[in-house]
């Protein structure tokens, strides 16, 4: 274990905005982390999904992007925001087919450098929401690496973990397929989307997590810190 990752989660960060070189991701922050302790209704959030040319964030790359702002319980559209990444290589044709994005429109899209630090710009202050979130936090961590040297540290919820817990306290263990997003979103008698667009899963995930919430917390206070992802 990482001794580092016992220490409060403001501390930490504080002590990576002394150390990571100027630029967007010291910039991150140096902006107070939300408190553990305070109520999720308080918080601001960004639910984020990726596209990827594939699995392994060390040696594929972010093909698009999409996020959304979480103001307590409402979701903020005017924030909706999707972005192409320029790759560096020919898109792989099994990822053309789940994304449908070209080889023509990544090599128009922007600059990974770019794309990131608008992304940490709205991360500031904000607890990132993600299905699945060992894939966007490790994409982005990935990329933090490539283009700032260091890390990503950020307060995480994993929509899919909250799933999980609510099937164990129900007393059943889910079987496969029932954690996929899409089936999620059907059991909380969510609107069927279309999938693998980042902009429509980051919203489609910013849907489920205020769905899980309302069925967790009810009209009582729940701090952060009870639904957080560790990191």
């Amino acid at each position: 274990m990482n001794l580092s990752s016992l220490l409060p989660w403001d501390l930490r960060r504080r002590r990576l905005a002394r150390s990571v070189a100027d630029g967007p991701l010291r910039r991150f922050y140096e902006v107070p982390f939300a408190s553990p302790r305070a109520d999720w209704r308080s918080l601001e959030y960004l639910a984020l999904d990726l596209e990827t040319t594939g699995t392994d964030p060390r040696a594929e790359e972010i093909v698009s992007a999409g996020w959304v702002v979480l103001r307590g319980t409402s979701i903020d559209l005017s924030t909706a925001t999707r972005r192409l990444v320029r790759t560096s290589k020919a898109m792989p044709e099994r990822s053309a087919v789940i994304h449908s994005i070209t080889d023509d429109e990544a090599l128009a899209g922007e600059s990974l450098l770019a794309v990131l630090e608008d992304l940490l710009g709205q991360l500031q202050g904000r607890v990132l929401i993600a299905h699945y979130a060992a894939t966007e936090f490790g994409f982005v961590d990935a990329a933090c690496r490539r283009c700032f040297g260091a890390g990503l540290l950020v307060p995480t919820v994993d929509t899919l973990t909250l799933a999980h817990r609510s099937c164990v306290r129900q007393g059943r263990e889910p079987v496969r397929g029932d954690l996929r997003l899409g089936a999620l979103r059907e059991r909380y008698n969510l609107p069927a989307y279309a999938s693998h667009d980042a902009l429509v899963d980051a919203i489609a995930a910013a849907e489920l997590f205020l769905a899980q919430m309302e069925e967790l917390a009810g009209a009582g206070p729940v701090p952060l810190r009870a639904f957080l992802a560790p990191q």
